[in-house]
């Protein structure tokens, strides 16, 4: 079908969220922000109603067009669906064989995508409204799902991002995502192999690496705070994949060696109890602070009080969810602050063992509190990588660059074009 634009001639392209905006997704909102700066029409559609708990002022002020569904637009979700089954039965019922009667990794899975699955033949009508060119998911789970269906049903192109639970495990529909998107972005390395795979052979290539970008303005250079007693952050949903677990059993061990140490956890999630409890256990209710969840423009300060940031992920057992690159590691490096992370993913990337910060196997306490302790012994070793990691993550992760190869990815497959890569 003709590709649609707008009054300027650009591509209109549908950006696909569960939630916009959402406080944990700063990276995607300025993603948003910064590429209708560049002068991308973008369109939001929610699949589920508005959640601005925690949202910083800038998300609070987001001016650009929603078009949100959730409980409200049940009426207009099935409406939709019965339109299009009556129009063309053999069609729907045959996208419901395919797509709707999947067993799902797990019943949230199941639930988000069944949501998604009938949200998609709404937003195939808004979509047809709006003139939209390109449908974009960026994420490979439910957005992706209600992406494909308004795909399906328009013939509208549609690409999805690929990052980290949403594709470990892979959801039920993700091979039959991949077969039909024209272009699948992940925002690391580690993740463009497993992807291709489940592309159909001789299109792995349609797999495209776009870093995200960088969230913070970068910080000078400055003198790290290296208090007597060793100032740890960490930051992150308070869930198995994380490895707060195993962070708090480094702290109780260094605590035992009479290392002097304190941590504050940023972050709330259905580990704060048993972690709470797993505090108090290991008796160190006055070494570790949880103040919960902060909205993302308060976390910088944490950065400049304290000495180091500490990210254990981990690969979760059972279903194998875990991290693509945590962003927080890519901002405490832009503000020079050392890291040390575990080897997860794509965390390599970006935290190189010796020469942006340490790097230590996962599920390994005590090779964490050694960490720790290297990085407290040798102030101009942790700086020296610390300056190391905000040149690396300024190049890695730079807006204009990063955005500019979005851009052009989506006008491509709104074209149906092939990019041009340098």
């Amino acid at each position: 079908m003709p590709t649609s634009t707008d009054h300027a001639g650009t591509a209109r392209i549908a950006y696909v969220l569960l939630w916009f905006p959402r406080s944990t997704e700063t990276f995607i909102f300025r993603e948003v922000v910064q590429l209708r700066e560049r002068g991308l029409p973008i369109l939001i559609y929610s699949l589920y109603g508005t959640s601005l708990g925690g949202c910083s002022a800038e998300m609070r002020a987001y001016d650009g067009p929603v078009r949100r569904m959730g409980v409200r637009a049940i009426g207009r979700i099935l409406g939709a669906f019965f339109r299009r089954l009556i129009q063309e039965p053999r069609s729907v019922l045959s996208l419901l064989r395919e797509g709707c009667l999947r067993r799902q990794r797990d019943a949230e899975s199941f639930l988000e995508n069944l949501w998604a699955f009938f949200a998609g033949f709404l937003l195939a009508e808004q979509c047809r409204k709006d003139s939209i060119s390109l449908l974009h998911a960026p994420w490979a789970n439910g957005p992706a799902t209600a992406a494909w269906i308004a795909s399906r049903l328009t013939g509208i192109p549609f690409v999805f991002t690929g990052r980290a639970g949403d594709i470990y495990p892979p959801d039920a529909l993700l091979r039959e995502k991949s077969r039909d998107a024209v272009r699948i972005r992940t925002n690391n390395a580690a993740n463009v192999a497993w992807l291709a795979s489940f592309c159909p052979k001789g299109q792995e290539g349609k797999v495209r690496l776009i870093y995200n970008s960088l969230t913070f303005d970068p910080a000078e250079e400055r003198a790290l705070p290296m208090h007597k007693t060793f100032r740890l952050l960490a930051v992150g949903r308070l869930v198995p994949k994380k490895g707060f677990a195993d962070l708090f059993t480094a702290i109780a061990r260094l605590v035992r060696e009479g290392f002097p140490v304190r941590l504050t956890l940023v972050g709330n999630g259905y580990l704060r109890l048993p972690l709470l409890r797993l505090r108090d256990r290991l008796g160190l209710t006055n070494i570790i602070e949880m103040p919960g969840f902060l909205p993302h423009d308060k976390i910088c300060g944490f950065f400049k009080s304290n000495d180091l940031l500490v990210m254990p992920c981990i690969i979760q057992n059972g279903d194998g969810n875990r991290d693509g690159i945590p962003n927080v590691i890519m901002e405490a490096l832009s503000q020079c602050m050392p890291v040390v992370a575990t080897d997860v993913c794509g965390i390599s990337e970006v935290v190189r063992d010796g020469e942006t910060g340490l790097l230590v196997p996962p599920h390994d306490p005590a090779a964490l509190a050694c960490a720790v302790r290297r990085m407290s012994a040798d102030r101009e070793k942790a700086l020296a990588m610390a300056r190391a990691g905000r040149e690396l993550v300024l190049s890695m992760f730079d807006q204009g660059k990063n955005n500019a190869a979005l851009q052009e990815m989506y006008l491509s497959a709104a074209g149906g074009e092939e990019e041009q890569h340098a």
